[in-house]
């Protein structure tokens, strides 16, 4: 048990302040694309991601995660990280809001998935993260 509690350090704290930032503004993004924009649910949730995603990248490895080293295969495995936990997220978000709402509105059912799918990621990448993106090598 001892291991669980772990993840409960200055990381995790780091890691939620960051995405303080990035949730505000995918939220500004994903919601006004879908409900402003018109654009579908898949196309306003994944430019949210892959927006966000830079920024995230960056302030995650050096702020959170204190990672110095630089390759293309962190990078690699930070855009399979996000990709993954988006595609689960958003994969899970939906049809489970489909199924428990069934009784009502697409815009009401989108929206609340796209909520759903936004905590979901958040939990996936934030382990994604620290043991495979930004995971300290064993050299280190």
């Amino acid at each position: 048990m001892k291991g669980f509690w772990q993840l409960f350090d200055r990381k995790l704290w780091k890691f939620l302040l960051v995405g303080v930032v990035n949730t505000l503004v995918g939220s500004a993004i994903m919601f006004g694309l879908y409900n402003l924009a018109g654009w579908g649910y898949w196309v306003s949730s994944a430019m949210n991601y892959l927006l966000t995603s830079i920024l995230s990248f960056f302030l995650n490895k050096y702020f959170t995660f204190q990672s110095r080293a630089w390759s293309a295969r962190q990078v690699v495995r930070f855009a399979i990280n996000i990709l993954l936990c988006y595609l689960l997220a958003y994969g899970i978000a939906k049809p489970l809001c489909r199924a428990v709402l069934f009784g009502a509105g697409e815009t009401l059912r989108d929206n609340l998935s796209m909520f759903v799918g936004m905590c979901l990621f958040t939990g996936l990448n934030y382990l994604g993260q620290r043991f495979f993106a930004f995971a300290p090598s064993r050299k280190q």
